[in-house]
């Protein structure tokens, strides 16, 4: 049942990055096959990792040797796949954040409110800036590659990044600022907020590093016993000698 219960929480959160409409996990998923491929991942180990669960209890319940062998397997399996996850996140960090760094610049240089096309993914990177309050992914200065705002000799700047309230109304799309005497402006004429939105995701995780160490490592904890378990009742299932059979 915990198994089954762990594959559910596994399959949610991979149904989750795919429907996620307002999060920066969102503006990644609609911007990366690689997290939307990552998510069908997650999805096909909680369903395999249920099915499992099920085995398991059948194996032990009616002392079926060979479903237990193979939910050790599978266990195994799914457990050095993790693992080997793990290790390629942690030692590929500095390439993806260039990927992530990528994506968003492309996000920001072509963003346009009139675009229904790239609606959705832009309603979840202004989600992301109100949110976290902050303004492009270094800082402000990301947006001077805007085309509409260089059109505009930068005198609007994008409302989701405001530090003024009654921008923050709007959400979305561009402001218009009170236009300088030359008639043009910079980032740094903008009342938007200083922090961009890679700082303030590094604190999030930073944040909530022990939360998300504490489950990870719940999860290999919970495969672990249940290997251990399987293998326990694999070895004390003992088989019939049928050499002891009278013969009739």
């Amino acid at each position: 049942l915990l198994f089954q219960i762990l594959g559910a929480v596994i399959l949610g959160f991979g149904i989750w990055i795919l429907a996620d409409k307002t999060s920066f996990i969102a503006v990644l998923q609609m911007s990366s096959p690689s997290l939307k491929t990552g998510a069908y991942i997650l999805i096909g180990v909680g369903a395999l990792t249920m099915l499992m669960g099920f085995l398991g209890c059948l194996g032990a319940v009616n002392e079926i040797r060979c479903l237990l062998g193979l939910y050790f397997t599978c266990l195994m399996v799914i457990l050095i796949t993790q693992v080997a996850a793990g290790l390629v996140i942690y030692f590929q960090k500095e390439k993806l954040k260039e990927e992530v760094s990528h994506i968003i610049g492309n996000l920001i240089k072509n963003y346009n409110p009139l675009n229904d096309d790239e609606r959705n993914l832009q309603v979840a990177w202004d989600y992301v800036q109100t949110q976290i309050a902050c303004c492009g992914w270094a800082g402000a200065k990301d947006w001077e590659n805007n085309e509409i705002l260089i059109n505009q000799s930068m005198t609007a700047y994008p409302c989701s990044c405001s530090n003024i309230s009654k921008d923050l109304e709007v959400s979305r799309g561009f402001c218009k600022l009170d236009v300088p005497v030359n008639g043009t402006a910079t980032y740094a004429d903008w009342p938007v907020h200083e922090q961009g939105c890679m700082d303030g995701v590094e604190k999030w995780l930073k944040d909530n590093l022990g939360v998300i160490l504490g489950v990870c490592t719940g999860v290999a904890v919970i495969e672990l016993l249940g290997m251990i378990l399987s293998i326990s009742l694999c070895k004390n299932i003992h088989s019939e000698d049928y050499t002891k059979v009278p013969k009739s």
